[in-house]
């Protein structure tokens, strides 16, 4: 009679002593962190890292050693990341060409789809439509309309980038034949096209603010879905027309792929709490980045909208890499 309370007093002794060996610890960083960055030093994904890695070192414990790893479109760096150890001590941050290179690039030595996992996206960065102020254009139909009477030829920072695809989903949408121009880089293409070389192109908010301001752009249109507010009076392109239509770059931080949930856990928590540091928004704001932090979740759905529609419009358009 007295055997059944003693068993059940034994079980449940025996769970509470397990109950805490069950419970997960929290990941903490051991040692600096190595953040590799997929660009060079001065562009939009070097400036993020480098005002993120203090926040992010403050909360982790340990120092966030920012390391450029250009070449590539960021397929250079990324190589590298795959090949680290999945600990949580090396971390990649890199832009869209993480959703479109696996479509563009061919022997590579990862796989962009299994050799990652997702940390958080961190920000997006809209894309401005402009013309040359003096090439007698005010508006996206003035736009449209000679291209369709003359061709349209757009400048872009290389093929397969972000505003290569913009222009090319524009003009698909538009039902207009265009000719793409690529240049070495941003200001090659903006010095390019304020010289006529082509008729149009998309660019960072960045490089364009102070050739708007100073008037020698026009800005006909922003590639977000929403207006931005560095440049008030400007409309998104699905508001003119071209409903649904969204294409921009964007920044995100990845890990290999085995990093231990936790690990993902503590360092998305991290980034998020950096990327609303009030300290950092007129610098976000300056390099017209707009934050979007949500952790790893949504950056792997994320992820695979993007690869969807980068991989249909790139066959859709036979954008390959010479």
């Amino acid at each position: 009679m007295r055997r059944r309370p003693l068993i059940g007093r034994l079980a449940a002794g025996l769970a509470l002593f397990a109950a805490p060996a069950r419970a997960a610890a929290p990941w903490r960083p051991e040692r600096p962190i190595r953040l590799v960055i997929a660009f060079p030093p001065g562009g939009s994904t070097d400036i993020l890292g480098r005002l993120i890695a203090p926040f992010m070192a403050a909360r982790l414990g340990q120092p966030l050693v920012p390391e450029n790893r250009p070449g590539a479109a960021g397929a250079v760096a990324s190589a590298f990341v795959a090949q680290a150890a999945p600990d949580g001590h090396t971390l990649l941050l890199d832009s869209g060409g993480h959703a479109t290179n696996p479509f563009l690039m061919r022997g590579l030595s990862f796989d962009y789809l299994t050799a990652f996992a997702p940390i958080t996206l961190l920000a997006t960065l809209p894309l401005v439509l402009v013309v040359a102020a003096d090439s007698g254009i005010r508006s996206l139909d003035g736009l449209l309309e000679r291209a369709r009477r003359g061709g349209a030829t757009y400048g872009s920072v290389g093929v397969g980038s972000r505003t290569h695809l913009a222009a090319a989903a524009l003009l698909r949408r538009a039902g207009i034949a265009g000719t793409h121009v690529p240049y070495r880089g941003g200001a090659e293409q903006i010095t390019a096209q304020l010289r006529g070389e082509t008729l149009f192109g998309f660019s960072s908010i960045a490089l364009t603010a102070g050739h708007i301001a100073e008037g020698r752009l026009l800005a006909l249109a922003v590639s977000s879905p929403q207006p931005v507010p560095q440049l008030p009076g400007v409309a998104p392109l699905a508001a003119q027309g071209f409903s649904g239509f969204a294409m921009g770059d964007w920044l995100a931080l990845h890990a290999p792929a085995g990093t231990p949930a936790a690990a993902i856990a503590t360092l998305a928590e991290a980034a998020i709490a950096a990327m609303a540091e009030p300290a950092i928004r007129p610098r976000l704001d300056a390099a017209g980045l707009l934050p979007a932090a949500e952790g790893p979740e949504h950056l792997a759905r994320f992820l695979a909208e993007e690869r969807a529609a980068m991989r249909a419009l790139i066959e859709a358009e036979g954008i390959t890499l010479a």
